[in-house]
């Protein structure tokens, strides 16, 4: 498994300054944040863009996120669907493979709406396929749709659409309703991608993403999950997100520099990166 980091870790700085410091932290992945890419993108082309990532030996190996595909209807349905198409021409363009995609926030399911979810994330993948971007669609525990990985593990297998995977983001497993049995279902094929942070001195119901701590500095019990993910063969990348208002007042060297070395101690021998690279 190799380390990346998220952008929203370091989202108050600017898309330049955040490439500058993870490439003088040693980091040699990046997931991108979309909002923070589109706002750079409002001055600067994607070759520009790709440009500096390739100047700071970042490989952009994912993108968040993508929201409004599921189960938003007529004039608002079109316009996160164009907003989708734009975007993965985007990343068609700067080579990101990875997409993740997350529920839609709605006050209550109607009978018909799981159906209709299938069928449009069946749409959203074979569109993305043909971007050359796979879809990973993330739980998140404060929906009323795909709060779970249990959930969102038969989703994707209803759809029986190629390439179709799940983000397993730990701080939603761990705080929301997912339980330790639903990782069996977990496979190197479904498994899309995969981000970790941690936990501490907050009661999991309670606890917001303002909460996240680097991880390995809280009460997750990440090594057995990593263990786990190991004997099913995934070897993608783990990311870094830390969406702490906190962290975002540190500086972004500090805050890659220390997310870093979190990271890689966390993922010991799993990792495939040398811990050594990171530093400043």
């Amino acid at each position: 498994m190799k380390p990346c980091i998220s952008q929203a870790t370091t989202l108050s700085t600017s898309f330049v300054d955040d490439l500058k410091a993870y490439g003088r932290s040693g980091w040699t992945a990046v997931e991108l944040w979309l909002t923070k890419l589109e706002n750079y993108l409002l001055t600067h082309s994607v070759a520009e863009a790709r440009a500096l990532l390739d100047q700071e030996k970042l490989e952009p190996v994912a993108a968040a996120s993508q929201g409004g595909l599921l189960l938003a209807r007529g004039p608002e349905r079109e316009v996160h669907w164009d907003h989708f198409r734009r975007r993965l021409a985007i990343l068609q363009e700067l080579r990101v493979p990875v997409l993740i995609v997350v529920p839609d926030f709605v006050r209550e399911m109607a009978a018909e709406d799981y159906g209709r979810a299938i069928e449009s994330l069946i749409e959203a993948n074979e569109l993305a396929r043909g971007f050359g971007v796979r879809l990973a669609l993330e739980f998140q525990k404060g929906a009323s749709f795909c709060a779970s990985l249990d959930t969102t593990l038969a989703l994707v297998a209803q759809c029986g659409s190629e390439g179709l995977g799940v983000c397993l983001d730990l701080f939603h497993y761990y705080t929301g309703p997912s339980k330790f049995e639903d990782l069996a279902y977990l496979t190197s094929e479904n498994l899309g991608w995969v981000q970790v942070s941690d936990l501490s001195g907050t009661p999991r119901e309670l606890a917001s993403d303002s909460d996240r701590i680097l991880p390995g500095e809280g009460d997750f019990q990440i090594g057995p999950i990593l263990e786990h993910l190991g004997r099913i063969g995934y070897t993608g990348h783990v990311s870094l997100e830390v969406l702490n208002p906190q962290l975002w007042q540190i500086p972004a060297d500090r805050v890659a520099d220390a997310g870093y070395q979190a990271l890689t101690r966390v993922l010991g021998s799993w990792g495939q990166e040398d811990s050594s690279r990171g530093g400043s």
